[in-house]
């Protein structure tokens, strides 16, 4: 059985120490894990908190943990995936890095979110135009590919993880308020429906200000090709492991046939 050892940690912001991680990497190198998931705002502060810190302090403070990342990568042989601000220019940038122990590349997060009371897009710098396909990559034959949280919500983006039958898709969150079972319930869909395993790593901790408390609940996921919770974790600082195999989404694949009713149609 072919299978691929993925995981996951669930931080809060700042909880990036090289003591910290390179305890959960050893854990996670016993375990034969290949790739580990950061949540959003963990080795950054939360967006509303950077209007208070010098922009050169946010480049330095990135620029050492994609170092250290890079380091630990090489060290344990494990793929890192983690949000991250860049500055450029001095303008911000909510990316994605991807660091294999061979390369490093990043994922521009294609749509923030825009509401009056979390407005994402109108802070960071990130282009407004025409939606490209997600990040996609392989690891031992698997197909992966990296979304930003608040992308899961849209069709667009998940056309081409049916089409290049993507098999876990990668989704860092800093979900808040009450929103733990819609997210579960997306999560669910958007899995069952591509037939793919789904990754999800909520950040945890909190954020105040003058007219709300911002809790981040955790709920970090892992989501089988049959829409199921396979596990999560609560609302603590913890790690997750989980192993994705080829027979569960063939499995999954073969008994729902959704790829196969779209390709008689000329659709894939």
């Amino acid at each position: 059985m072919k299978e691929l050892v993925v995981g996951l940690l669930q931080l809060p912001t700042l909880g990036l120490n090289t003591t910290r991680l390179e305890f959960y990497l050893k854990k996670a190198k016993e375990r034969n894990c290949k790739l580990l998931l950061f949540g959003e705002y963990v080795l950054n502060p939360f967006f509303k908190e950077l209007e208070s810190f010098p922009k050169s302090m946010i480049k330095e403070q990135t620029e050492s943990n994609i170092d250290l990342l890079k380091r630990f990568s090489k060290e344990f042989d494990i793929t890192l995936v983690a949000p991250i601000i860049e500055v450029k220019g001095g303008k911000y940038y909510k990316k994605i890095v991807k660091i294999s122990p061979k390369s490093t590349s990043y994922y521009t997060q294609q749509i923030l979110i825009n509401y009056s009371h979390w407005s994402e897009e109108k802070f960071f710098n990130n282009p407004i135009k025409s939606l490209k396909e997600p990040m996609v990559f392989t690891i031992d034959g698997f197909k992966i590919a990296i979304m930003g949280g608040f992308e899961l919500h849209f069709d667009k983006m998940w056309e081409s993880i049916l089409r290049k039958r993507v098999d876990l898709v990668l989704l860092p969150t800093s979900s808040t308020f009450e929103s733990k079972r819609r997210w579960r319930e997306l999560i669910k869909m958007r899995a069952f429906l591509n037939n793919c395993y789904i990754l999800r790593a909520n950040r945890v901790g909190d954020y105040r200000d003058e007219s709300h408390r911002w809790h981040f609940y955790g709920d970090s996921l892992f989501v089988t090709p049959d829409g199921e919770i396979e596990m999560k974790l609560e609302d603590r600082e913890s790690m997750l492991i989980e192993p994705i195999t080829k027979d569960e989404l063939a499995d999954a694949r073969r008994g729902w046939g959704f790829s196969a009713t779209l390709k008689k149609r000329g659709e894939l």
